[in-house]
């Protein structure tokens, strides 16, 4: 990896943008790559505006590298305002942004992030469930990208797996 391209992740990492769970989200998709052990979390909240139904905010969680991190963060910014139907049709590398054209080696990680919103997104996407009580070790938000992808669960979060 040049250098200019990790001095551009390692500023998007230094202060990511939008990372945790979202409350009172609308939607949530989630992603898992096998290959690296990457999984990526995206939770997306809309709001009316002119009519139209935009993203209010994104937020994401991930167990991944800097890379998917970084674009994750990026790609939040990216979406805010934007009707489903735009976030949609964002290619990998525009989701990449300002971190700018990644190395052959690093393209999963656009990937990983346009999955997790393709899959929040898409119109058979669950939305997310009312907070209940939560077990002992669990988010009362939604369950953990551990829990998700280590026991079966039964509706509200959709899981779509990558090849």
């Amino acid at each position: 990896m040049n250098e200019d391209l990790q001095k551009r992740i390692q500023q998007a990492i230094a202060n990511p943008q939008n990372m945790g769970e979202l409350a009172d989200a609308d939607a949530i998709g989630t992603v898992g790559n096998s290959d690296c052990g990457e999984m990526l979390r995206m939770w997306v909240k809309f709001k009316q505006q002119d009519g139209k139904r935009v993203i209010d905010r994104a937020t994401f969680q991930s167990f991944g590298c800097e890379t998917a991190i970084a674009v994750a963060s990026l790609a939040t910014e990216l979406i805010r305002g934007k009707t489903a139907e735009e976030a949609l049709a964002l290619k990998p590398e525009e989701l990449a942004g300002e971190i700018g054209p990644l190395p052959p080696m690093k393209i999963h990680c656009s990937q990983l992030v346009e999955g997790a919103l393709r899959s929040a997104l898409s119109p058979q996407a669950e939305t997310c469930l009312k907070p209940t009580e939560p077990k002992p070790g669990e988010s009362a938000i939604a369950p953990t990208l551990l829990d998700s992808f280590s026991k079966p669960k039964a509706g509200g979060v959709k899981i779509q797996f990558l090849d």
